[in-house]
């Protein structure tokens, strides 16, 4: 038997937001993937520059990824931890191929670009809702994002 969740937060609050995390899970996940995917495959000039790098983000991602999905469970959800959960939830496009390394650049400003919007998109939902640990949780990841970004965006001006 589920005991019922009363931790201040409407259900049809913890809903919307849960089902804001999850997009937020799916597009984190789906940068993970190709950011690690990039790691993996990068040459050229930049080759240990971007290699490193992209070690660094995917390890962060992968925090990241664990950290949303014990919100959902704490909020009552069940995170979704399918790739083909993900691909229906995602906003961001998967690469199948091997880009150049400036390309690789680029999409991966892109997807954290996207990232941010998708939090600050759940956002109200936990403001409205008082839910201040979701939205603690969503600045976090919008700084990690928006800063990330940055440095992508300064190798690629």
């Amino acid at each position: 038997m589920n005991q019922p969740i009363q931790i201040g937060i409407e259900e049809k609050s913890r809903l919307a937001i849960i089902e804001g995390l999850s997009r937020l899970l799916a597009d984190t996940y789906t940068l993970y993937l190709k950011t690690q995917n990039f790691h993996w495959n990068v040459t050229g000039p930049m080759f240990n520059t971007l290699h490193q790098m992209f070690e660094v983000q995917y390890t962060e991602l992968a925090t990241a990824n664990d950290e949303l999905a014990e919100r959902i469970r704490a909020l009552g959800g069940q995170a979704p931890g399918s790739l083909k959960q993900f691909s229906t939830l995602t906003s961001i496009e998967e690469e199948t191929g091997v880009p150049a390394a400036e390309k690789m650049i680029a999409q991966l400003l892109n997807a954290q670009e996207t990232v941010v919007r998708t939090a600050r998109q759940v956002f109200p939902s936990a403001a409205e809702a008082g839910d201040e640990a979701t939205a603690d949780l969503l600045t976090q990841r919008i700084q990690i994002h928006e800063k990330t970004a940055w440095m992508l965006r300064a190798m690629i001006s």
